[in-house]
């Protein structure tokens, strides 16, 4: 099954966006679980839940991804935002964990003026302080374009912060391709070679999630920058061939173009009418 969907506002309940999402074509959403720039979460509300559940059940509704709010720093050289990202952990687990097998995507951080190693480091303890191995979320890594202190920006870093998370079972990767092609990865040329090295360095069975955005910077040039699908440096040709590549096509993938309702239903047909079913 070919799981597309995009980042909608919950503001109206988790029910009502998944009425919005098969309404535009969609099968799957991202939210974020809070306003992105912090604050606190949305009251949860155990009726809405329940109405969400039954109507996912029975327009098979699979894959939603919520969005940590980008202030969500474990990479911090401050301790008190290091502490906001602790309680945004735990809050957001809570209520994922009534979902049951949800997944929770998270920029990695950026570590300031520390070593990034320092950084790594303290995106693990974060991590091992939330994580519970009879927990049913999984926690996703979202690689990242590299501006700034950035971390996450290569499979190698990734990686390390894997290997020090204890409950590796919980864990995995959403790729962006926008962000892995300013951070360096030529998905537009080389995209088995691109495939083959994260196999080989995180494993692709780590891979949860794709945020399938073009980009408006040019190839490896460390800026988060994301076009609709065939306005930006990426393309309409190497976006269909990611949707279709067999080591990828049973991933969910959610769109994150400067888009509204409208504009999404239009990008989700398109790329219905382009995915190769086997």
């Amino acid at each position: 099954m070919f799981q597309i969907g995009c980042h909608l506002s919950i503001v109206d309940g988790y029910y009502k966006t998944a009425k919005n999402i098969i309404s535009i074509g969609g099968n799957t959403y991202q939210y974020f679980s809070r306003n992105p720039q912090g604050g606190k979460a949305r009251a949860f509300n155990q009726k809405d839940l329940d109405d969400f559940l039954l109507f996912a059940k029975e327009n098979n509704i699979k894959g939603l991804l919520c969005h940590a709010p980008y202030t969500l720093n474990p990479a911090s050289e401050k301790e008190n935002v290091r502490e906001f990202a602790l309680i945004c952990f735990k809050e957001d687990l809570v209520i994922l964990e009534k979902f049951g097998n949800a997944l929770y995507n998270f920029h990695p951080g950026s570590c300031g003026k520390q070593e990034r190693s320092v950084g790594i480091k303290e995106i693990i303890d974060v991590l091992n302080q939330v994580m519970t191995k009879d927990m049913t979320t999984t926690i996703l890594l979202e690689t990242m374009s590299g501006k700034g202190s950035e971390l996450g920006i290569t499979f190698e870093e990734i990686k390390e912060i894997i290997d020090g998370v204890i409950y590796k079972e919980h864990i995995g990767v959403t790729i962006d391709t926008c962000h892995i092609y300013s951070a360096g990865y030529d998905i537009v040329n080389d995209l088995d070679g691109v495939l083959k090295h994260f196999d080989e360095v995180i494993g692709l069975d780590r891979l949860k999630a794709i945020h399938l955005n073009d980009s408006k910077v040019p190839f490896n040039s460390h800026k988060d920058q994301h076009a609709k699908l065939g306005e930006g440096t990426i393309g309409l040709d190497t976006l269909v061939r990611i949707i279709n590549h067999p080591l990828l096509k049973a991933i969910p993938f959610y769109l994150e173009t400067p888009n509204d309702l409208d504009g999404f239903m239009q990008e989700i047909k398109y790329l219905k009418s382009k995915r190769e079913e086997c």
